[in-house]
Parts: structure tokens; C-alpha cells; sequence
């Protein structure tokens, strides 16, 4: 199995939680995010990121309004 790059994982890494200690260890940060009913920070863009709001009721909500961030 190949590991986490965590240094080029970081340079896309958007979350903005500080003391996150799972930043740019994708495989762990979506393991914990799916375990809290939520998507990571990766899957929002920048404004919406910043509101906390990572559920998929969000994530869907974008999709649906044709907003494209990825």
C-alpha cells in the first residue's frame, strides 16, 4: 500500500481547522469525516469550507446548483 504524501497533500489541503492533526493524512481525514456523517473539507470550496457546513446535504446542494469548484 502507498503511503500519504503528506507534504504534497498539504499544498491542496483547504481545510481551515487549525488544530487538525489529520491535515494532508487524506485516507485518516475521510475516514473521520465519514465516521461524523460529513465530507471533508476537499469536497467544498473555499467559501462554503469555511462555514463548517461539510455535510452531504450541502455537498448535494452545490451539485444541484451546478456549481463547479474541482
Amino acid at each position: 500500500m502507498k503511503e500519504c504524501d503528506q507534504k504534497k497533500n498539504l499544498a491542496r489541503c483547504n481545510c481551515t481547522y487549525e488544530p487538525c492533526s489529520r491535515k494532508g493524512i487524506c485516507c485518516e481525514c475521510i475516514k473521520y469525516h465519514l465516521r461524523s456523517g460529513e465530507l471533508p473539507a476537499c469536497c467544498f470550496p473555499d467559501d462554503v469550507e469555511v462555514t463548517f457546513d461539510r455535510s452531504f446535504r450541502r455537498f448535494a446542494e452545490l451539485v444541484q446548483s451546478g456549481r463547479r469548484w474541482w
